[in-house]
């Protein structure tokens, strides 16, 4: 019995060790990437942005190449952690770029884009993205976070992941920095991990700039303060190029209800979780508005539940991507690119516009 209970004291001992060990690491490789951080642009175009001028936008949440129809994720209430296959990832990217194509943007803003990641089996989307469509767009890309190996689940680790936000243009870009986001501070910020925004601008033919803001902002926090602080620090950057007489298009995943009331849009249930939360409009700088067009007569959503595999009709569906502009930018339409959810958990959104003279 005494042998007995020294082993399991050993066992014990043996596991707290483990498990302080990887605190330790934890947050001792745990970084944040530092603010106001200039960006590369690669393989920029050389036409200016026009005025009067018909123009296409599109911005699309990628989920790291890893979420079919069929997937389910952890932290949603699913089962999966990583992509099903090094293959798979491949095809859900390259299902990005057929969809790319389809749509024609000139301007296009993608989010959960991985440079490498266990999650998404090591696949570069960022340069497979960049590099197929080099011939027409030139990119710049911004990094949210480089994580520390994260051993959760503990049956099947998510692990380390390189990801960020991939932004490409048919014009010229002549500038583009990143800039970090409030985050939670305890432990919540290894399960939302980092985020950002990038700004990147491009010279209008009348001699302003039109500024393109690529954004995600945090999902899983339960944080209103920190939610709030995030949109302070964007609408600080849109309102301060606005006032140079600037245009501003801000396109991305904002993890709340754009719509304000997509339950009743969708005919879904009042889910209640951290990233579907009416978007504050309110709050919105004078100057600047979220088109919405005949996103709600259509009702064709823009992202899914990942809590079980998509099934039309039955799902949760909901959304919380889209675009804010200023008023010098007027749009002829706003739609979902309906893609049933082939490539991520979501839908691409569209938008036809021009700018003011």
């Amino acid at each position: 019995m005494k042998r007995f209970l020294k082993y399991l004291l050993i066992g014990l001992l043996v596991v707290v060790l483990i498990v302080v060990g990887y605190l330790i690491y934890l947050f001792t490789a745990y970084y944040r990437v530092p603010d106001n951080q200039k960006l590369t642009i690669n393989n920029s175009r050389q036409a200016d942005v026009q005025v009067d001028k018909n123009y296409r936008a599109m911005t699309y949440n990628i989920g790291y190449g890893s979420y079919p129809p069929s997937y389910t994720f952890f932290m949603d209430g699913g089962k999966k952690s990583i992509a099903d296959s090094k293959q798979s990832v491949v095809d859900n990217i390259n299902g990005v770029i057929k969809t790319t194509k389809e749509v024609d943007p000139e301007f296009a803003f993608y989010q959960e884009v991985d440079e490498h990641g266990k999650r998404s089996r090591n696949v570069n989307e960022q340069k497979q993205i960049s590099s197929s469509l080099e011939h027409e767009y030139g990119s710049v890309f911004g990094q949210n976070y480089d994580s520390p190996y994260l051993f959760f689940p503990v049956t099947k680790p998510i692990g380390k992941a390189k990801s960020g936000l991939l932004a490409l243009s048919k014009a010229k870009m002549e500038h583009s920095k990143r800039y970090s986001l409030p985050i939670d501070i305890d432990i919540n910020k290894f399960f939302d991990l980092d985020r950002a925004f990038t700004v990147t601008i491009s010279p209008v033919a009348n001699g302003k700039k039109m500024i393109l803001i690529d954004v995600h902002l945090s999902a899983y926090t339960k944080s209103a303060k920190v939610q709030n602080a995030q949109l302070k620090k964007m609408f600080n950057v849109m309102e301060d190029e606005y006032k140079k007489g600037n245009y501003v298009m801000v396109g991305g995943d904002y993890n709340h209800d754009t719509l304000g009331d997509s339950p009743k849009v969708f005919h879904t249930a009042n889910q209640h979780l951290t990233w579907n939360k009416p978007f504050p409009k309110d709050k919105i700088p004078a100057g600047f508005h979220m088109p919405m067009g005949s996103l709600r007569e259509d009702a064709v959503p823009s992202a899914r539940n990942l809590n079980e595999p998509y099934k039309k009709g039955k799902s949760f569906v909901t959304m919380i991507d889209g675009f804010i502009i200023s008023d010098n930018i007027q749009v002829k339409d706003v739609k979902v690119k309906d893609t049933s959810f082939a490539y991520s958990d979501h839908n691409p959104l569209v938008m036809n516009f021009k700018l003011a003279k």
